[in-house]
């Protein structure tokens, strides 16, 4: 909980907290807010502003986005070290060596005429890019992953959710970039700062993962099978916990084997099933109460009606007088963020309980 600034009191600066965290995923899904707005809401209160974090971003550049990340520009050297070397499988390798035309194309028009939108760009490419997905003959989008991938282009701002693209040099502060072995060191070091207590080894994870390998010191957790890594710097403190209403996407709790594993949670993202296989609903927040996970909450922002709608709070745990206290205030902090008027079932027969065991 210190280590991802979930504990009491708040932290009060936008930058030290992205620091901190490493990264904000960048999700559009808005049903209450965009991911990274409710992280970051999350670990700063109502005094954090959207437009704070696009401040950061296109103006001062202490931040920086990279595949659907937000990073501090402190990090930038870490992520262009080894870049040169994507794509990295043999397939998408042919099809960028195939296209190298388009790829000088785009960079000539980003010189003459940056920053641009993907849609002003022209599709000059040789090689249509085939998948099954929703990537097919996608192609200027394409080359415009790869390119940001190889620290060749850089996303200079946004307009809405359109992202505007420029050479990196026009974008990104010059740095030393280090050895790729060093880089990921680093990288680990870093992850298990933000952390806390993570695996040395873990399974793939798509855009970030979730081992640190070597980084921190072993340890092992009480009724969990395996080693663990632990940052040592964050034992022995004392802790003081608050009540925290997280994004699905947050790190806290975004690998969901970790999270059971530690907290005893289960959790999905539902918006992607149909609402009859929903448990919790279609974008439930997980409730942090202190040191545990203890229900999700289902909630939708109606702006057209002005009303933040809750829906359920389904226990994981029995919620004490403290814990309902803390999520109500949450609740009320959150619709007052939002600008939005608070709008709870009418009776406690519209609230659900799922708890486990």
């Amino acid at each position: 909980m210190r280590a991802q600034l979930l504990d009491s009191p708040r932290p009060t600066n936008l930058l030290a907290v992205v620091e901190r965290l490493t990264l904000v995923q960048i999700d559009p899904t808005a049903a209450i807010a965009p991911s990274a707005d409710l992280v970051l809401w999350s670990r700063l209160g109502s005094s954090y502003r959207p437009e704070d974090l696009k401040q950061a971003l296109e103006h001062d550049r202490t931040l920086f986005e990279l595949d659907a990340m937000i990073r501090p520009v402190g990090d930038l050297d870490l992520y262009l070290a080894g870049a040169d070397a994507f794509p990295d499988y043999e397939r998408s390798r042919v099809w960028f060596r195939d296209n190298d035309r388009f790829r000088r194309d785009i960079l000539k028009l980003l010189q003459k005429s940056g920053p641009l939108a993907s849609r002003d760009i022209p599709d000059t490419c040789a090689v249509p890019w085939a998948s099954s997905g929703w990537t097919n003959n996608r192609n200027v989008t394409q080359m415009l992953e790869f390119l940001m991938a190889r620290g060749e282009v850089a996303i200079s701002a946004r307009v809405g959710r359109e992202r505007l693209w420029d050479l990196p040099e026009r974008v990104y502060p010059a740095v030393e970039v280090p050895p790729v072995e060093e880089a990921e060191r680093r990288k680990n070091e870093r992850r298990l700062a933000s952390l806390g207590i993570a695996r040395a080894k873990a399974r793939k994870m798509p855009m970030e993962p979730v081992h640190v390998g070597e980084a921190g010191e072993p340890a092992t957790v009480e009724d969990v099978k395996g080693e663990w890594r632990v940052d040592p710097g964050y034992l022995g403190e004392d802790f003081t916990g608050r009540t925290a209403l997280l994004s699905p996407f947050d790190r806290l709790i975004h690998d969901r084997v970790r999270t059971e594993e530690l907290f005893d949670f289960e959790y999905s993202l539902e918006m992607y099933k149909p609402a009859a296989k929903r448990r919790w609903g279609y974008f439930a927040l997980p409730i942090l109460h202190e040191d545990r996970l203890v229900g999700k909450l289902d909630a939708a922002a109606d702006r057209k009606e002005g009303v933040l709608r809750v829906n359920a709070i389904h226990e994981d745990a029995k919620l004490t007088r403290a814990m309902r206290d803390g999520i109500r205030a949450e609740l009320e902090d959150l619709a007052a963020w939002l600008g939005l008027e608070l709008r709870r079932p009418r009776s406690r027969a519209g609230a659900a309980r799922s708890a486990r065991g």
